[in-house]
């Protein structure tokens, strides 16, 4: 591993610097791949491929065409898109002007993209299509600064009566701009970058906040740097590896596998289209890539449900061999932390051996075969699904970062990782734990603090830099992190208990196959209760074989198999649980909980009050006839 001193002293003082570092150790190597969709619009998509040079020379000309649109360093040029090899080369084009980079989810309605525009005073909006134009032009009497929407889809680009002269543009007509600047002056984007002070500011990101309206996160040039030295330090990743890259890049976890690709150099393969990835994983053949839980638990809800179509007697093998791949992680993980050594007892490997060539082989043909580590972070995964993937051969190494500290601060270190854990400290990064139990951070990747709020900077950051993260952890002797939930999100019971809500949801998860989300509720209530959706696809396959079949989600839900057979998996939560953290009672919700009713954020992560709020009849319902106290 790399010194930490001089991973420190010697990091660029900015992406924009790395990236113009990268280009002349690599030029001729590939950089991105992305899908080319058919012409005639039907069948996969084909893959082109960027290499570090030609992707430079696309960079150089956005930034030259920023320029010459006004863009002044630190000033902002907003970023609405979903994943594609575009978003990545106009964040490295508004960065290599000097400027700033505000990303914005498309998901996100016209009225929060207006606020997020006009708090971060952003110059251009850089706008994926016609839906992005839309919002823009709905709330543009209010956002009398935004001087310039690019539009990435060309056929999008149209103008519209009202709209001022030259407001809107394609990226393609930015691009034949800039290239016309750099003919006159060829050194104008070179000398943007070689000015460029690594305090200066690189990115305003949004929290999408679990409440309340998002805040700005103020993120320094050379805290990308640093979490792209830091990443390469770390060993995991290395100049040979192909990144299958599908999450969102205005995620921060998104964000900072950008800057860990610049740094080594490897391939990344781009498709942020989420119904493309059991797709587009055989064709990429990816060696690792990096997806929040649900994902996981997705692939394991249908992994089972395959199964459980198959009969009887191959669900019966895939449980035997389910058992076994989680006997296998705990064992291997657990001889490793005593001897340095993977190896299992001569029994245990031959039942492995047997239910690799059943199940497991399978499991990783479908993630191209290739795969040597995902790497898992925004929110916790469930310990036993963890347990069940590293026992079939796909590693899963789980992560902890939030935005305010530019997402990479913690990942367990390759063959030595722990499920349930989210690893060590990367090179840099301190930490301590609190006598509250909270996680505090400290090092390169801080924040500067929240953008126009120095109260709420106040509240989290202190004076000596150190980060109060709002998560609740524990430390290992030899330096895991274990998270056990956030702060915040801490039950006390009427009866004086506290219960981590987090922990027994993931035990949740990891035991019934059909679950998508679960609330777990009972702050100042005598009892837990918890409110349960269930994964669609899974449910309505498991309802046509129980005379369920042709109804709806909603429909199959209502029924009493169904809460009877959700009862039997509570149950079986419950047996490992202390008396009162069990749940008493649970009610299943009509419908999964998604962004689109603001009940999760966009990385995911459950909004409790929103939930909580819309689903107020379904709790008190669970509490009716008990007395508090």
């Amino acid at each position: 591993m790399t010194d930490i001193r001089t991973l420190l002293e010697n990091r660029p003082p900015s992406v924009a610097t790395l990236f113009l570092e990268r280009v002349a150790a690599t030029p001729d190597a590939e950089a991105y791949r992305y899908p080319v969709p058919p012409p005639s619009g039907r069948g996969p998509s084909a893959w082109a491929s960027l290499t570090w040079k030609q992707a430079a020379e696309r960079v150089f000309a956005i930034s030259a065409g920023l320029i010459g649109l006004g863009v002044a360093p630190e000033e902002r040029v907003a970023l609405a898109s979903n994943t594609r090899v575009e978003w990545i080369l106009a964040d490295l084009g508004i960065l290599c002007s000097g400027a700033a980079t505000t990303p914005l989810y498309p998901s996100t309605n016209a009225e929060e993209s207006a606020f997020m525009l006009a708090d971060s005073e952003s110059k251009v909006l850089i706008a994926e299509d016609a839906a992005q134009l839309a919002k823009a032009r709905e709330q543009r009497d209010g956002l009398p600064g935004l001087a310039h929407v690019v539009v990435i889809d060309e056929a999008d680009a149209v103008p519209a009566e009202g709209d001022p002269e030259g407001w809107v543009l394609s990226l393609a007509e930015l691009e034949r701009r800039g290239a016309a600047r750099l003919k006159e002056a060829p050194e104008l984007v070179r000398d943007r970058v070689a000015a460029i002070r690594s305090e200066q500011l690189a990115t305003l990101i949004y929290t999408s906040g679990t409440t309340g309206r998002p805040k700005g996160v103020r993120l320094r040039q050379d805290s990308w740097s640093y979490m792209a030295r830091a990443i390469e330090a770390t060993g995991l990743v290395r100049s040979d590896d192909v990144q299958y890259l599908w999450l969102p890049l205005a995620h921060v976890f998104g964000k900072v596998l950008t800057a860990g690709h610049i740094g080594i150099g490897h391939v990344t393969a781009v498709d942020g289209r989420p119904d493309k990835i059991v797709e587009n994983l055989p064709v990429v053949r990816p060696t690792y890539m990096a997806a929040v839980p649900r994902v996981f638990e997705k692939v394991y809800n249908g992994v089972v449900a395959k199964a459980r179509e198959g009969g009887g007697a191959k669900y019966k093998i895939f449980q035997w061999a389910a058992e076994v791949s989680r006997e296998y992680a705990r064992t291997s993980q657990d001889n490793y932390r005593r001897t340095g050594s993977r190896s299992v007892p001569f029994a245990l490997a031959a039942r492995h051996k047997a239910a690799d060539v059943l199940v497991y082989a399978k499991i990783r043909e479908a993630f191209g075969g290739r795969l040597r580590a995902c790497i898992s972070g925004a929110s916790a995964l469930a310990p036993d699904i963890g347990l069940f993937f590293s026992g079939a051969g796909i590693h899963i190494l789980e992560g902890y970062g939030l935005t305010e500290t530019s997402a990479a601060n913690f990942v367990n270190p390759g063959e030595a990782y722990r499920t349930g854990t989210v690893g060590k400290p990367l090179p840099g990064t301190e930490v301590r734990i609190a006598d509250d139990g909270e996680v505090l951070l400290r090092g390169p990747g801080i924040m500067e603090g929240y953008h126009g709020l120095p109260e709420r900077t106040a509240e989290v950051l202190e004076p000596d830099g150190w980060f109060h993260t709002g998560d609740i952890g524990e430390l290992s002797p030899d330096g895991f992190l274990r998270i056990t939930d956030r702060k915040k999100d801490l039950i006390k019971t009427s009866g004086g208990k506290y219960v981590a809500p987090a922990e027994v949801e993931g035990r949740f998860k990891g035991i019934c196959p059909f679950v998508s989300n679960i609330l777990v509720h009972g702050a100042d209530r005598n009892y837990c209760t918890a409110l349960i959706a269930l994964d669609e696809p899974a449910l309505l396959k498991w309802a046509a074989d129980h005379g369920l079949g042709g109804r709806t989600y909603a429909e199959v839900v209502a029924a009493p198999q169904t809460e009877e057979m959700v009862g039997e998996y509570v149950r079986r939560l419950n047996e490992g649980l202390q008396r009162w953290q069990t749940i008493k009672k649970f009610r299943l919700l009509p419908r999964d909980l998604d962004v689109e009713h603001g009940e999760l954020t966009p990385s995911l992560k459950l909004k409790r009050p929103v939930v909580e709020r819309a689903y107020k009849d379904l709790i008190e319902e669970m509490y009716e006839g008990t007395r508090e106290r």
